[in-house]
């Protein structure tokens, strides 16, 4: 998944890898699908500040969201194809250090809280009744306030807050849904 961008980060986005890091509960009335999710990460990453090769950081993300929403299939056979909308509230924080091309060694930090709004399409596949297999890609909007810190070696300190809006791509979430409950006729 695309993360948002932390601090001056010359690559414009980082893509991060992870497994079994999000759930979602859904309650289906035979029309719609309404979903409740929330997702969790805490990695560590590197990436360049500012230009390639200038500033190296390195350090920890840590990443959560919660959303709500709705999914609407398309059709009702073994493979569904289904719309998702959803809104939420997503926190993405990073601390670490920030080495610039004079060797001088920062503390720095970044922080970005705001809301989401993310459509997604996907595909379900039912090989049991009891079981759904699915894959959705998203576009998520996240409008963010939030503030950047560094830390100098002669404890001097700066602080940046801002606002800001940007596009974070999502292109495959791959998960299995469970069943729970009947459905009458």
């Amino acid at each position: 998944m695309q993360m948002p961008k932390m601090l001056n980060q010359s690559d414009d986005h980082t893509y991060l890898s992870s497994y079994f890091n999000s759930y979602m509960v859904k309650f289906n009335d035979n029309l719609f699908s309404y979903r409740l999710s929330g997702s969790y990460l805490d990695k560590t990453t590197e990436f360049f500040n500012n230009c390639d090769n200038c500033d190296f950081t390195k350090g920890k993300v840590k990443d959560y969201s919660f959303k709500m929403g709705f999914e609407k299939n398309f059709s009702y056979g073994a493979i569904q194809p289904y719309f998702a909308f959803d809104l939420g509230y997503r926190s993405d924080e990073f601390s670490g250090t920030l080495t610039n091309a004079n060797s001088e060694n920062y503390i720095v930090s970044s922080r970005n809280r705001g809301f989401t709004i993310t459509p997604a399409l996907g595909l379900k596949l039912n090989p049991f009744r009891e079981i759904s297999i699915f894959a959705e890609g998203n576009l998520e909007f996240f409008y963010a306030w939030g503030k950047d810190t560094s830390r100098d070696a002669l404890n001097n300190s700066t602080e940046q807050r801002f606002k800001k809006g940007e596009f974070l791509f999502n292109p495959v979430s791959v998960g299995i849904q469970f069943h729970i409950g009947r459905s009458r006729i």
